[in-house]
Formats: structure tokens, C-alpha cells, sequence
């Protein structure tokens, strides 16, 4: 391995090593106790040093983000395809995404910013979009094969998002750990109306 590789490795294997104390730190204590002071503390350098691999706090969250949204995207998708019919995919996406939200917990809220500064970035993310694009294909294949081929799908889009979300946010807000089935019912109560009116 020559220079210029070597130092390439210990750059990327520093720069995880700053992800990972910051991680540790969240899990320990939440997203609101972040701080580069507290992560160079923990890795024993000074706070420039972390500098050089990071802009700022804001910055690391956002690779966080990126890592979040890529888990939440590739767990969707393979919900997706473990089914054939676009309504029993809606089902499944939907039960994913709660139990994303509940067993990832510290991801799910810096993602949506639930009592976290929401990145100004967000918008701008790949890995949300893939995301996005897992539940409006699927939305727009239950669309194709119904008999309102001229509904918006966007619109179908924001209300299933709102449902999963809006569900979602409410049981984070009232209490701790994973909701039990009777919540569950209620996505599912939910999610079954949204697919009713758009397929029936």
C-alpha cells in the first residue's frame, strides 16, 4: 500500500471513528447532548482535529440523515418486493415503516426532526428521495390497475405519508418504547381506508 492510500484509510477509519463516539453519545443520551467538544473527548484529540473531517455538528448530523434515510429507503423496497400486488405492497411498506420508526428510534427523529433542528438540507438528500420513490411507484401501480387512472398521485402520496408519519409522531410524543398491537391496528385501520379509497 503506498502514501498516498495509507493516508486515505487512516482519513476514512478517523472520520468513522468520529461517527461512531458521536453515535454512542446519542444512544447514551440523545440527540440534544451532541457536541464536538464531547466527541473529541471521547476519541482523545483536540476539537480542530475533528474539524478537519467535519464543518461542524450540523455536519455530522447530516451524514446521520443520509444513513437513515438509506436504511428506512432499503427496508421498504424490500418489503416491496416480497410482494407482488401493489395494495398488499402499500400494507407492507406501511408496517415497515412503523417498525423503522420504533426499532431506530434515534434515527427516526433526527430524520423528521422530532424535537430536533430539522437539516435545511433534508430536502436535498439522495437517499430520501429513494424513499420518496419506493412509496409513489408503488402508489402509482395501485393507481394504473384502478378505476381512478386520473387520480393525483402526488396528493395519494402526502396523505399515505401522512398517515405513517402523523401515526408514528403521535406515539413518539406519548411515551417511550415500542408501541404495542392495539397501535399497530391503527395504522393498519388506517393504511386499509387510504388503499380502499384508492383502489375501490
Amino acid at each position: 500500500m503506498g502514501i498516498a492510500e495509507r493516508k486515505i484509510r487512516q482519513k476514512e477509519e478517523f472520520r468513522a471513528s468520529i461517527l461512531e463516539a458521536a453515535w454512542l453519545q446519542v444512544l447514551t443520551d440523545g440527540w440534544q447532548s451532541l457536541s464536538i467538544r464531547k466527541i473529541a473527548d471521547a476519541i482523545e484529540y483536540s476539537i480542530p482535529v475533528i474539524y478537519n473531517h467535519f464543518e461542524n455538528k450540523e455536519a455530522i448530523l447530516l451524514e446521520f440523515t443520509k444513513e437513515g434515510f438509506q436504511k428506512l429507503a432499503d427496508a421498504l423496497q424490500e418489503v416491496k418486493q416480497q410482494h407482488t400486488h401493489p395494495s398488499v405492497q402499500l400494507e407492507a411498506i406501511a408496517n415497515a415503516y412503523w417498525d423503522f420508526a420504533f426499532d431506530h428510534k434515534e434515527y427516526y427523529q433526527l430524520m423528521f426532526g422530532l424535537g430536533i433542528p430539522a437539516c435545511d438540507r433534508v430536502n436535498q438528500i439522495v437517499e430520501m428521495k429513494q424513499m420518496t420513490t419506493v412509496m409513489i411507484s408503488t402508489i402509482q401501480e395501485a393507481i394504473a390497475g384502478s378505476a381512478h387512472k386520473e387520480a393525483d398521485v402526488f396528493l395519494k402520496y402526502h396523505t399515505y405519508f401522512s398517515i405513517l408519519h402523523g401515526l408514528v409522531s403521535i406515539q413518539m410524543i406519548e411515551k417511550d418504547g415500542k408501541p404495542g398491537e392495539e397501535h399497530r391496528r391503527i395504522l393498519q385501520d388506517a393504511v386499509s381506508g387510504f388503499i380502499k379509497s384508492l383502489t375501490s
